[in-house]
């Protein structure tokens, strides 16, 4: 198992917002006490970005030529985002050579669509480096654990059929989408208060989409904002329900790389290290 990590990620922040550089900071001091290894990223170029963001969307970033909310614009943001990118597609490159790998940096990126940045995302980490892969591989499934419905990753491989995309979410929640399935894209909205039961059967549900499509790599946006105690969600797993998660992924018997997304309670780093802990015990 190789964790990707740059201390530089810790490095921006914005007084009282949920992503804030703690949740990274805890869970890397939590699993580097655990003994995991740990690799660093270099930046992406502009030309990853392209590979599935229009242009308009680059140059606001780049410039600062925007004004979202929740996704504030803060100094060296472009190049914080393109750290991120940077440790999503390194990720993805280790998990096929044969690692499993999981990319530990902020900001996040699942909400980012190829025209706008919005829900504390500004580039789609994952989706970057999914169409990466797909030059050297045919089929690809992304499996999308964030709480939120995964908005910016529907938006880009809708109707790619060298991709399948499935998202268990919480619904009604932000961003209001992932109410039904499309095409390609497969969705499992949750009610809140939904617990480890039902959501691991919605799991195993999601994953024999996985098994007919018959992918050659996994990619995973691994939220834990569906844990007990998060304050923006109410989906109430427990640390031990990751483990039972990355176990089921790593028994379909693919190279699996995973990105954080979401998850803001203090049991992130140890819901991190059980997620883990599943891909791992199952591998070995």
């Amino acid at each position: 198992m190789k964790i990707i990590y740059s201390p530089k990620c810790l490095d921006y922040c914005e007084t009282s917002h949920p992503e804030s550089p703690r949740r990274v900071r805890e869970s890397f001091l939590f699993l580097k006490e655990k003994g995991f290894e740990f690799e660093e990223p270099g930046l992406c170029n502009e030309a990853d970005l392209l590979l599935v963001h229009e242009e308009g969307l680059i140059e606001k970033v780049k410039n600062g030529n925007f004004f979202e909310a929740d996704t504030p614009d803060l100094p060296g943001i472009y190049e914080y985002a393109k750290l991120s990118v940077a440790a999503a597609i390194l990720a993805m490159e280790t998990a096929l050579k044969g690692g499993t790998s999981f990319s530990l940096m902020r900001p996040p990126g699942h909400h980012a669509t190829k025209r706008r940045l919005g829900g504390f995302c500004y580039f789609n980490n994952l989706a970057i480096a999914v169409k990466k892969a797909l030059s050297s591989v045919k089929r690809i499934a992304i499996v999308d654990l964030d709480g939120h419905h995964g908005n910016g990753t529907q938006d880009i491989f809708l109707g790619e059929e060298r991709v399948v995309y499935l998202s268990l979410h919480q619904f009604p929640a932000y961003p209001g989408t992932g109410a039904y399935s499309f095409e390609n894209c497969f969705n499992f909205p949750l009610s809140p208060g939904t617990g480890e039961k039902k959501y691991l059967e919605a799991l195993a549900e999601a994953l024999e989409k996985v098994k007919k499509f018959n992918p050659e790599l996994i990619a995973v946006s691994a939220g834990f904002d569906t844990a007990k105690g998060d304050p923006l969600l109410q989906l109430n797993l427990f640390p031990s329900s990751y483990e039972k998660s990355g176990k089921e992924l790593a028994s379909l018997g693919r190279p699996i790389f995973s990105i954080l997304e979401g998850g803001y309670s203090r049991e992130l780093p140890k819901c991190i290290y059980r997620y883990l802990q599943g891909l791992i015990k199952e591998e070995s």
